[in-house]
């Protein structure tokens, strides 16, 4: 959580309150009328629905009036508003950050991890006080990503991320998805004319748990945590997708001038009633109210919707938050205590292998269900033999699960004292268990697999899965049940098949509807036009994810060249080792494999990069290994990655003697920064890099 340095310069002067003004009334007629109406009721059931968990309409209520907004602002185009219910959904446009200056700082604060370091808190404060009486308030420390909003006659004008604490990133067109977030107040209320509220954007259990369901199933990185998820989630530039992923906020800050406020919890109760999700804040009388409110949180955090990692403890009276101020990094009328990291242990019931995609076996415990971090546990992985092996489980033990820093659950221990007699070690199976195939083991891996790859179902309807995915060819209205039910009916044996798909066909089949028979085919239509390099990545050859199928695609140009590429000349490109241009020729000299292709390519699939990809690559920055490091005013960070692509050059995490050299913007690491200076790396700006593209020769 974030505060500022100094709160309230005229705080004394309490009698000066800033009123809003007042809104002057104009009378409307017609459609200009039904678009505010419509807004307004809009907005309220929002509210109602995402922050008081409240819905007093039906979702068919609110999509028909949703509609309705949406063809009134389309016949008025004149009376578009970014604001509008109906901007929730984001654009699909890409803007870079603007770096704004915060107008008060953004602090961090200090740490404790017991109840004696909060009595020195405590006491330390009063030690500043003198003699003065003291009232502490405890609430959640919510584990999500800092912003601050800006409100100016109840409209939202502006959405910072803390960056620095000095300047951050203008994220308004983000947060305008955020659904908890109000973006107009209801005309009447009692807030300033211009106030700014802080707090946190966090992703919900729920749409962590999907998110990484599905970036699991891409063979993308799993986010490590919720907080992550939802930082990376507020710096993407393609706002729909940050509406898609159903980010939400809690509030916990309020600040301006002259606030006619006293305590902490009189503004907190000022933007509940604004309609802001706020922090449960609650003032405690005595350290052994300190201490039961640890003791009631720390389990009864696991029960939340949102990942926590603490409580707060702030002195309630502002005028004291002044007098006391800060440290150059955190007040000294505030700290936060850390939960410890959550384990529980619960009973292996038995183990079951999973197939993948691959063939790759993977054995998962299923557990009696424990609580751990908001989310019952049922299942968790064990990755492989291995693993099995170095934690020596046995049927029927019981087993730690942890889930430290919130991340995904994983088994950690065995806990020997309560092992059964008798109990004999897990065996790992020797067949496949859906088709039945003897398994063989990966050469220099700790991997089974199934070698049943053209008759094992789950790794047809996987690699059907696959090639639907998002990342791949996008077509919507295809998951892991349809594809299921598309393979079992014979519809579709492989992925060349869904190109012969048909509404009747569809229609044939148990509990499909028109409705999603036609949004099926649509998908089908344009995954024509997906990219090349997002072909290849669809074809599931393996080892070969998003970023070596942009390698191949930048440097075949086509699939037929793809396909009759020898293994050394693959090996030479740029992150195509000698194991992935083996099984890049081990895929293609499978003549089903190769028909699939020319069924692909006569259904209208993209087999080549495009007249204008092609133009807008060059070889300026050919061979070069570049790390990109700071803020920057012209460009995103993305964008100038695609640059880097784009020019034959390759972009790298880390500092090595292997850098070519270092794109910085402004605020670059520190750490990075020395490594660069004691390597001898040099280090360019955005103005440098942009003049070396523009004058480089091929």
């Amino acid at each position: 959580m974030d505060i500022q340095r100094s709160l309230f310069d005229d705080f004394e002067n309490n009698d000066n309150v800033v009123e809003p003004k007042p809104v002057k009334k104009v009378q409307l007629t017609g459609d200009e009328a039904r678009i505010v109406e419509l807004r307004e009721s809009l907005n309220r059931h929002n509210h109602n629905y995402y922050v008081l968990n409240q819905p007093t309409i039906s979702d068919q209520e609110f999509d028909r009036m949703m509609r309705e907004l949406q063809d009134l602002e389309q016949r008025h185009p004149e009376l578009a508003d970014p604001l509008s219910p109906t901007q929730r959904v984001g654009s699909d446009l890409s803007h870079g950050f603007e770096q704004v200056r915060h107008e008060r700082p953004m602090m961090s604060l200090s740490n404790s991890y017991s109840i004696e370091e909060v009595q020195d808190f405590l006491r330390r404060a009063k030690d500043g006080l003198g003699s003065e009486p003291v009232e502490i308030v405890g609430e959640m420390k919510y584990d999500g990503t800092s912003i601050s909003l800006t409100y100016e006659n109840g409209r939202l004008v502006r959405a910072v991320t803390r960056g620095d604490g000095v300047r951050g990133d203008d994220v308004t067109a983000n947060a305008i998805t955020i659904r908890s977030i109000p973006l107009q107040l209801p005309q009447g209320l009692d807030y300033p004319a211009k106030f700014e509220v802080r707090g946190e954007i966090l992703m919900p259990w729920a749409s962590f748990e999907r998110l990484n369901k599905e970036r699991a199933f891409n063979e993308e990185p799993l986010f490590a945590n919720p907080r992550n998820a939802a930082a990376g989630t507020l710096k993407l530039l393609n706002s729909a997708e940050v509406a898609r992923r159903g980010l939400d906020a809690y509030f916990y800050f309020l600040l301006g001038e002259n606030l006619p406020y006293r305590t902490h919890t009189q503004a907190m109760e000022a933007l509940r009633s604004w309609g802001f999700k706020t922090a449960h804040t609650q003032v405690l009388e005595s350290i052994d109210a300190v201490s039961s409110f640890i003791e009631f949180w720390d389990k009864e955090r696991k029960t939340l919707p949102v990942a926590t990692d603490g409580l707060v403890f702030k002195l309630n009276d502002m005028r004291q938050w002044q007098r006391l101020g800060a440290t150059a990094k955190s007040p000294r009328w505030a700290i936060a205590y850390k939960f410890a990291p959550e384990r529980e242990c619960t009973k292996l019931k038995f183990v079951s292998y999973e197939v993948g995609r691959t063939g790759v076996i993977t054995p998962v415990a299923n557990l009696e269900p424990v609580l751990l971090s908001g989310t019952i546990v049922k299942r968790a992985s064990l990755h492989n033999e291995d693993i099995i092996r170095q934690l020596d489980i046995h049927d029927g033990d019981m087993l730690y699960v942890e889930k430290g820093g919130e991340i995904i659950p994983k088994i950690v221990g065995v806990e020997l004292k309560q092992r059964e007699p008798g109990a004999k070690p897990l065996e790992f199976v020797t067949h496949c268990p859906v088709c039945g195939t003897p398994l063989q083991r990966v050469e220099g891996e700790a991997a089974w697999v199934c070698p049943n790859k053209w008759g094992c179902p789950p790794q047809i309807t996987g690699r059907i899965e696959h090639f639907v995915a998002r990342h791949a060819m996008n077509i919507d209205g295809i998951g892991e049940e349809v594809a299921v039910q598309l393979h079992e009916s014979g519809l579709v044996n492989n992925i060349a098949d869904l190109y012969d798909l048909t509404i009747d066909k569809l229609l044939k089949l148990d509990r499909f509807q028109r409705r999603s028979a036609e949004r099926i085919m649509r998908g089908i239509e344009q995954s024509k036009q997906v990219p090349f390099e997002r072909v290849v990545y669809a074809l599931s050859i393996q080892f070969v994810g998003e970023t070596t199928a942009k390698v191949l695609a930048r440097n075949t140009h086509n699939i037929d060249r793809l396909m009759e590429m020898p293994a050394k000349e693959l090996a030479s490109f740029p992150e195509i080792g000698p194991k992935i241009a083996q099984s890049i020729v081990e895929f293609f000299s499978i003549d089903s494999n190769r028909d699939i292709v020319e069924r692909l390519r006569w259904a209208g699939v993209q087999m080549a990069l495009s007249e204008q990809e092609l133009a807008d690559r060059t070889t300026k920055l050919e061979g070069k290994k570049i790390v990109i490091s700071g803020v920057f005013a012209k460009h995103s960070r993305e964008e100038y990655k695609a640059m880097i692509e784009h020019n034959g050059g390759k972009n790298v995490s880390s500092i090595s003697k292997a850098t070519s050299f270092i794109l910085a913007g402004e605020n670059m690491g520190p750490s990075k920064l020395e490594k660069a200076q004691k390597l001898g790396i040099e280090i360019i700006n955005e103005d440098q890099f942009l003049d070396m593209l523009e004058n480089a020769s091929e």
